[in-house]
């Protein structure tokens, strides 16, 4: 996943407000969001290559989203997937904080990412590149493939849009405009793209919210909405046929 813009405890309604895109491989095979056989609580796609996933809820309020940290040559073949890390914080029951114990204590296995978990009404950020991260304030906040603070243009562009977007809508959750946030397929000026190691061609190509690439880009866009002790709800749109995936439940 390449950019995840979030709204924490700024909506009249929903204490998380979630609007993401997940960028990779064309060729990656994956299954849409739906909830796991073998984890009946969880809500989430699946990478089918590493059985992980980029980002879901379950039916108790928790949720978890990664971001590759871009860093061309230094990626590990060896390192475990990164969305084992969203998956374990799905299906386990650590806090939010002992969770933060632990990314700290393991991180250093893993290539690069941006991790974003919260339960019990406590957000986390960890990240296993710059300072580490910790426990988030009430916010708007984005990620792409770098750290949380970073103001790449895609993220930049996002969180105003996203800020925006959320405040004209009152206290109704405005899914439709979200997602045509995330479908915004504008090239940044060359002058405002970041130097990450990648030739000024692909630095082009993924500047954009949504990422169009002949092997590469956005492959769905996800709408998530959580209140604690309420009502959620997921939408996931894949970027190949533009059909929709809808889930609303009571959290338990």
């Amino acid at each position: 996943m390449c950019l995840i813009l979030c709204a924490y405890k700024r909506h009249p309604h929903f204490d998380l407000v979630i609007a993401a895109n997940r960028d990779e491989f064309l060729r990656r095979p994956t299954a849409r969001a739906g909830w796991w056989k073998d984890a009946p609580q969880v809500l989430a796609g699946r990478d089918l290559e590493q059985m992980g996933t980029w980002m879901g809820c379950t039916r108790t309020g928790r949720f978890a989203a990664v971001t590759n940290y871009r860093e061309p040559g230094a990626e590990r073949k060896d390192a475990p997937s990164r969305g084992n890390l969203v998956a374990d914080f799905l299906q386990g029951n650590a806090t939010a904080e002992q969770f933060l114990d632990h990314l700290r204590a393991v991180g250093g296995r893993y290539n690069g990412y941006n991790l974003l978990f919260g339960s019990g009404g406590t957000l986390g950020y960890h990240s296993n590149r710059g300072d580490g991260g910790g426990p988030l304030s009430p916010g708007i906040y984005g990620i792409s493939n770098h750290l949380i603070a970073t103001p790449w243009p895609k993220v930049r562009k996002g969180k105003e849009r996203f800020e925006l977007t959320l405040r004209d809508a009152g206290k109704e959750l405005p899914s439709e405009a979200l997602f045509e946030v995330l479908s915004d397929r504008t090239v940044a000026p060359d002058e405002e793209l970041p130097s990450t190691g990648l030739p000024l061609e692909l630095e082009r190509m993924v500047s954009p919210i949504f990422t169009v690439g002949r092997d590469y880009g956005t492959r769905c866009s996800t709408v998530l909405a959580m209140k604690e002790g309420g009502s959620a709800y997921l939408e996931e749109r894949d970027a190949l046929d533009g059909v929709p995936a809808r889930f609303s439940f009571e959290l338990a």
